[in-house]
């Protein structure tokens, strides 16, 4: 199976967060595990969006959904370690685009984790896919467009 590779353009982070691995984190091999590391991911994404006012659900019923995600590790972290999450947003189409993730140790500068998520606003009471707001596409200009 080809190896999956995560790059990204160094101009498209919009927002930084950090997130410490707690002790739950860790896995049977003594290390941040996939479920963890991708519920810290999502919390930084809820972070994300937080920031710049858009809500995961309004009271329209129009939200965002998950389509996709991609992780790529690049090193282990370990109990107590505080990883730096970079966001930022790109490939918008008429729906939705990739949200992306650099996760990094800033205590080693060590590279831990590239991930995209893919979102789509979508209409939870119709339960259908919306286009993208222009309010939304207003908060991110320099975000390239495809389709």
């Amino acid at each position: 199976m080809a190896r999956l590779t995560l790059v990204f353009p160094e101009d498209q982070y919009y927002f930084s967060t950090q997130l410490t691995v707690r002790v739950t984190d860790i896995n049977g091999a003594n290390h941040l595990g996939n479920d963890s590391m991708i519920s810290m991911i999502s919390e930084a994404r809820a972070r994300f969006l937080f920031e710049f006012g858009v809500q995961e659900t309004g009271s329209d019923g129009v939200g965002i959904i998950v389509t996709d995600l991609a992780t790529t590790y690049k090193a282990e972290a370990h109990a107590r370690d505080q990883l730096l999450f970079e966001i930022g947003v790109m490939d918008f189409n008429a729906y939705g685009g990739d949200i992306t993730f650099r996760v990094t140790r800033p205590k080693d500068g060590k590279l831990v984790a590239m991930a995209k998520s893919g979102f789509v606003f979508f209409n939870y009471q119709s339960g259908q896919v919306t286009p993208m707001a222009p309010e939304f596409l207003a908060k991110f200009p320099k975000v390239n467009r495809i389709g």
